[in-house]
């Protein structure tokens, strides 16, 4: 039966926690000296009138042996299954279509995998461009390389003080005055706004073709993933090595 690289990276992590649960009971039953020790002896009295004891002994009850040999068979499954999903990554590779169109060919599976984390953190940079204000018309204009919007003008005025004449002079009574202060036009603003931001249809242009790239890359991480495993056995010969005299 065929295995696919997917299938040995979804029970990579429960092998690996088989392994290193061996290990460790493994480990802390090599440190109690108990269990590892045996013992038999038999008692003989100086002479026939002495007391007759009865023979005591205790089993040994776990072997170095059979401890490394348990240690073995788990951590051997543990190499074996991740070096065939390293193995198998050095040739597991896809293309990233878009539309047809090959954007990219033979993409290694690790770098795939790479590219659709990375594709998140692009997409949020994009989603937060800022856009022209939707309440003014833009235009582009090549000479400022930016956008520029519709002049406005707009007056300049300047406080001037004028004079009212509540009664006019008499014989009798001078002018009664009032004095006040009055907002003169003396000249005229125009103004033309520049905008480095981006028209809200380029942005929503570009998230659409960066989630059609995630997407691409998703599909071609699959397929990546379907490839055939290779197999290397390569636990029970370290292993050999290492606890074979």
């Amino acid at each position: 039966m065929t295995t696919r690289l997917n299938q040995i990276i979804a029970v990579e992590k429960s092998i690996k926690a088989r392994a290193a649960a061996a290990l460790t009971e493994a480990y802390h039953s090599m440190q109690r000296i108990e269990p590892l020790s045996g013992i038999a002896r038999t008692y003989r009295p100086k002479d026939e009138e002495g007391e007759h004891l009865p023979p005591e002994s205790k089993k040994v009850q776990v072997l170095a042996k059979d401890t490394i040999d348990k240690v073995v068979t788990s951590m051997s499954e543990y190499y074996d299954v991740t070096a065939s999903k390293d193995y198998s990554n050095c040739v597991a590779k896809a293309d990233i279509v878009i539309d047809g169109k090959t954007i990219l060919k033979d993409a290694p599976v690790t770098y795939l995998l790479f590219l659709e984390k990375q594709l998140v953190d692009i997409r949020t940079f994009i989603s937060k461009l800022p856009t022209l204000d939707p309440t003014e018309t833009w235009t582009f204009d090549a000479a400022q390389n930016c956008f520029v919007n519709e002049s406005t003008e707009t007056t300049r005025t300047k406080k001037v003080l004028r004079n009212h004449v509540r009664a006019e002079a008499t014989d009798k009574h001078p002018a009664q005055v009032d004095t006040y202060t009055e907002d003169a036009v003396i000249g005229y603003w125009k103004t033309v706004k520049f905008s480095g931001a981006m028209s809200a249809v380029k942005v929503a242009q570009l998230l659409s073709k960066v989630e059609k790239l995630q997407e691409s890359v998703k599909f071609a991480r699959e397929a990546a993933n379907s490839t055939e495993v290779l197999s290397p056995k390569v636990g029970k010969p370290l292993f050999a090595w290492l606890f074979t005299e």
